[in-house]
């Protein structure tokens, strides 16, 4: 065989492989972005690429000039990312909303611009399923508000504002006001903020359209007194919400109607053993995309309680596994559901889990990986 065409027909078996197999790999491997909750030139926005088959976060770009990005959300479409931006986190100046352009797959971020979120500690974003509306939670402040999304994806000014008011039986952590979360309904018609000072889940209209806010027929619901609602889900087949209680470590599980936006209270559950008398506070809760199993983070604890959801929406405790690292602030599911992330912000990693299909326990995928004060996890397929 003539050795010109020996040389010719190794360069084309060898392009053939590369072609068909360095594309998929990086298909496979979705991007993750994590936020570092701190200031100055440690607070900072992490991208990572997810090994599907290892569980392994292998890092890339590194975003700063941003300071206690304490939240982030994507838009429906995942061009935009979305994050808090403070420089004192709960002092006098409000914080802001900061809005970021997602270069391609490499995780790269280009700053748009920043706007108020017209209250202090700001800690929870949402996106409306049409890209147009952010909502913002303020704990310190104890407020709400709306922003318009223009068609570059920067902000506008907040549309709309609203302030709670009242306290509830904790003198210590409830002596006013503190909005945790703001989460848009699941037919993107109402919006829900837990406040942990008021004990109530309060309900919002949503005009999207408009970035407006306005009470809904049911102003709010009550929880458990002395609970402290922290995080709210929406079950992603059913009209359901589960609420996770930061101050009595318990989660709630609500009925939701579709035409109202009211909710009624079925269950509460504890997330914690029973035989634990430490000190501990709840953080985040996740539901896996195909519904069956829900997922709560204790903080003190230092664990996540693993449930199954039956077909009434109600809760069985399944296990309740570490954390891996100190103070599980965040939660999120790798595309699949068959990895579970875990954000330890005052442990200083991250830890990914591997989820069973069977019974929703979880198993350490490997090492975590080291970053400072991960406080947020999002995740693009």
């Amino acid at each position: 065989m003539p050795v010109v065409f020996v040389r010719s027909l190794f360069f084309m078996v060898v392009g053939a492989m590369l072609s068909t197999t360095s594309p998929t790999v990086h298909a496979e491997q979705p991007l993750v972005f994590i936020s570092a909750f701190a200031a100055g030139d440690e607070g900072a926005i992490h991208a990572f690429q997810l090994d599907l088959q290892t569980g392994q976060l292998v890092p890339g770009q590194r975003t700063t000039d941003v300071e206690h990005p304490f939240f982030l959300a994507l838009s429906p479409d995942q061009r935009f990312l979305y994050s808090i931006h403070a420089r004192t986190f709960g002092g006098a100046e409000h914080e802001q909303v900061a809005a970021y352009a997602i270069a391609g797959r490499s995780g790269r971020l280009t700053l748009l611009n920043r706007q108020s979120a017209l209250g202090t500690a700001a800690c929870y974003l949402d996106v409306d399923a049409t890209g147009r509306t952010v909502v913002v939670a303020n704990y310190a402040s104890g407020s709400v508000a709306a922003l318009p999304v223009r068609e570059d994806g920067s902000l506008g000014e907040a549309a709309s504002f609203f302030a709670h008011a009242g306290s509830s039986v904790d003198r210590a952590r409830q002596a006013g006001p503190h909005a945790h979360c703001m989460v848009i309904g699941p037919d993107n018609r109402f919006a829900y903020a837990a406040d942990l000072g008021l004990d109530q889940i309060l309900g919002y209209r949503l005009d999207a359209a408009a970035a407006k806010l306005s009470p809904g027929r049911q102003p709010f619901v009550r929880t458990p007194p002395g609970a402290g609602p922290r995080h709210l889900t929406f079950h992603p087949q059913t009209k359901r919400a589960y609420v996770i209680n930061e101050l009595s470590n318990s989660i709630t599980l609500f009925d939701c109607d579709p035409e109202s936006g009211m909710l009624v209270e079925r269950q509460t559950i504890s997330t914690l053993p029973e035989d634990f008398d430490g000190t501990s506070y709840c953080a985040d809760l996740k539901i896996t995309p195909d519904g069956r199993f829900l997922y709560g983070t204790n903080r003190g604890h230092d664990s996540i309680a693993a449930y199954r959801i039956g077909e009434d929406g109600r809760l069985t405790l399944i296990a309740i596994e570490s954390s891996l690292g100190k103070g599980p602030q965040n939660l999120a599911f790798a595309p699949g559901g068959e990895l579970l992330l875990c954000a330890n912000m005052p442990g200083n990693n991250v830890a990914v889990f591997r989820i069973a299909r069977d019974t929703g326990r979880l198993t350490s995928a490997g090492p975590p990986v080291s970053m400072p004060k991960p406080s947020c996890i999002r995740v693009l397929p």
